[in-house]
């Protein structure tokens, strides 16, 4: 316990899925939350419904019977604007900001000539210039503070590997890693460090629906994740088809802690070997 005990996390995302378990493993270790999500439609996205309001109380709630603050709010991270008032407020209200984590993002596959220009516009908006959005929102605050800080961007493994069906997703995750390097470098000098993680599946929404499992059983014309569930082994060296939010969760909490002090400019890939294969 305590390993990021009296910071502040500004977490984007937040609602559910990997956010709310973000938020929830660091609350876990001391730290107080702003949470943020967009609890709305995104138009390209028809395989999962998008995180509600009740979601993401529900995040509040479980962070506060942790005895940790947390103050939630309704934002898209495409809304640079919005962001920068919303975190101003958080930190206003928090006293402090240490911690970043950049994990709001959409995803859906389809195949390269049949992805829309929309799916592609949404994707590269949220997955790419809603980190970029993120960080500019955040930077200012962790130099003010004078005690450096993490930021943690969330890419993939499609962040390091081209994935079939993925090429707007793909895109946007490999853009990530270009901002991560690139920030590492520039505010070092502030005692800020700036980190990516790459999953490979993870046991969310995003995955669990029948458009991915139909991508992944095409000959099934009912597909299921049962019947998924062999070809999602088979894009991992470990005998797993998907990991939990929470495996991604104990990598975002080792960034943000002291224990990676010294560790900036990483691709930590948490992705039951994914890239070995």
């Amino acid at each position: 316990m305590g390993r990021v005990e009296g910071k502040v996390a500004f977490i984007t995302g937040a609602a559910r899925s990997q956010g709310r378990s973000h938020a929830l493993r660091l609350a876990q270790e001391g730290a107080d939350i702003i949470a943020v999500d967009i609890v709305g439609a995104v138009g390209s996205v028809h395989a999962y419904p998008m995180a509600t309001e009740e979601d993401l109380a529900e995040t509040v709630r479980q962070v506060e019977a942790l005895d940790r603050r947390i103050i939630a709010t309704q934002a898209d991270v495409r809304d640079s604007a919005a962001l920068k008032a919303v975190l101003a407020d958080g930190v206003a209200q928090l006293g402090r900001l240490d911690i970043v984590s950049a994990n709001a993002g959409i995803f859906q596959m389809s195949p390269a000539l049949e992805l829309e220009d929309a799916a592609w516009q949404e994707t590269i908006d949220i997955n790419l210039t809603g980190v970029w959005n993120t960080c500019k929102a955040a930077l200012p605050h962790l130099i003010e503070g004078g005690r450096g800080g993490s930021i943690i961007l969330t890419s993939s493994t499609a962040g390091i590997k081209g994935l079939p069906n993925t090429v707007h997703y793909t895109a946007a995750k490999h853009g990530v890693v270009g901002i991560m390097q690139t920030l590492a470098n520039e505010f070092a000098q502030y005692s800020i460090r700036v980190n990516s993680v790459h999953p490979t599946t993870v046991n969310t929404i995003m995955i669990q629906n029948e458009d991915v499992w139909g991508l992944f059983d095409p000959s099934n014309p009912n597909p299921t994740q049962d019947s998924a569930v062999e070809a999602f082994k088979s894009l991992n060296a470990l005998p797993v088809p998907w990991v939990e939010p929470v495996d991604i969760s104990n990598a975002v909490l080792f960034l943000a802690s002291d224990e990676a002090r010294f560790i900036t400019g990483v691709t930590l890939p948490v992705d039951a070997g994914n890239l070995v294969k």
